[in-house]
Formats: structure tokens, C-alpha cells, sequence
């Protein structure tokens, strides 16, 4: 996780989770790499919360391994948020993963989803970058308001934003943020019936394993795409 990154979920929890009420947080996407030193837990120190920390593998900061990728192993209606950052771009169909999101968070429960908007490919399953607009049809798909969604462009350079002036030290990453709410008017048995559809049909396909790359075109350039996870 990036600095940035960590930056804008502080913010997240600032300005949407109160301090004067227990929480039921779920972490997606919890685990901590052998590089990391920091944690959304460490952002939640002042707060009353039971936390949950969930990945797809095992490792620390992790309290429920996913036994299917597409499936959160928390009940529904259970959380007051949901957290994951910095995990959606490794998510090949991320629009099952909003709705099992949909699916734990309690009625006016929020999730606050951060993802990149740019930089290189940093995993040997590395899917998506996002926008503000992509967090739109992240929530028209769930049945999510979204109450908040914004991305830390670079300057502006006449009409086009200035990439090349980005600061590559402090400002070569960058973030999407989404702030996401369950309402009390979700349609539940027709958002139950496409919720199963779509992540039965994930969880059957479980990734992009089964579909390789095809060999790099002569001339043209290859990414850099580490050869495991």
C-alpha cells in the first residue's frame, strides 16, 4: 500500500466513521505483504470496531480466508463498513466483488474503496485502473449510492492533464477513491437474484489462470509484469 493510498482512506474514515458508536469493519483484501509496514487497522485506533480482515490468502492481519474468491465469508447485513485498498485492480471481475460489498454491509453501512488511477503493472494478476466514472457503474451495477468519488489527476496542461511533470518520488502513483452506501430502498429479492447469478458465475471462473497472454508482437513493448504473485 502507498502512502497515497493509505492518505485517502484516513481521510475516508475522518470524514464518514464516527467515534461515538461501536463499528463492524471488514477489511477486504487485509493481508499484509512482507514490504509493508503499515494497515487500515492502524487507521481505526481510536475508534470502538470489531475488525475483521479478509483475503483470498492466508498471511498476517488476515482473520477469514476467502475459501472462494468471489465470496466475502462474513454474514449479510453485518458491517457497518467496508474497507479495500488498493486491491480492486487485482480483481479480474471486480462487479461480483461490489456485490458481495452490497451484500455484508448493513442498511446505511458504507464502504470506501481505493484503487489506482495510474502506474506500472505491480503484480502478475494486475486487471484494472479506475475512475471516477468507473465507481458510477460500480454502483448502478450493486445498488450502491455513491456518495463520494474523486481521483488525484495531475496538473493541467492546457486541456490535458500534464503526466509528465508528475513527481515520480511522491506523486508517481496515483488514487481513485469511492465512498459507497447501502440505502434502505434496495430492491432485495431482484439484487439477491443478479448478486447470485454473478458471483456463482465468478467463482466458477475463478480468475484470468485460464486464459495466458499471448506472445508479445514483434517490435512492440512487453509489460513488465512480474511472473508470480
Amino acid at each position: 500500500m502507498h502512502k497515497s493510498a493509505f492518505e485517502h482512506m484516513a481521510l475516508c474514515v475522518k470524514e464518514y466513521m464516527p467515534t461515538n458508536r461501536r463499528h463492524r469493519v471488514v477489511d477486504l483484501g487485509a493481508r499484509v505483504s512482507k514490504n509493508q509496514s503499515v494497515t487500515h487497522r492502524d487507521l481505526l485506533s481510536r475508534h470502538d470496531i470489531h475488525y475483521v480482515g479478509v483475503d483470498v490468502l492466508d498471511g498476517p492481519n488476515v482473520d477469514a480466508v476467502m475459501a472462494k474468491p468471489y465470496r466475502i465469508p462474513v454474514k449479510s447485513n453485518s458491517a457497518d463498513f467496508v474497507l479495500s485498498g488498493q486491491a480492486f485492480e487485482h480483481i479480474p471481475f471486480f462487479w461480483a466483488t461490489m456485490m458481495e460489498i452490497a451484500r455484508v454491509l448493513r442498511p446505511m453501512g458504507m464502504a470506501f474503496i481505493t484503487a489506482p488511477s495510474r502506474g506500472h503493472v505491480h503484480d502478475a494478476q494486475d486487471c484494472w485502473r479506475y475512475y471516477p466514472d468507473g465507481f458510477r457503474a460500480m454502483a448502478a451495477y450493486s445498488g450502491l449510492q455513491l456518495r463520494e468519488a474523486y481521483t488525484d489527476f495531475p496538473p493541467m496542461k492546457g486541456i490535458r492533464h500534464d503526466y509528465a511533470a508528475i513527481d515520480a518520488q511522491h506523486a508517481y502513483w496515483g488514487d481513485s477513491v469511492g465512498v459507497f452506501q447501502k440505502t434502505r430502498q434496495r430492491r432485495r429479492l431482484h439484487m439477491f437474484l443478479v448478486r447470485e447469478l454473478t458471483v456463482r458465475w465468478a467463482n466458477r471462473i475463478g480468475g484470468v489462470e485460464a486464459t495466458p497472454l499471448p506472445a508479445p508482437v514483434q517490435g512492440r513493448e512487453v509489460c513488465g509484469r512480474p511472473a508470480t504473485p
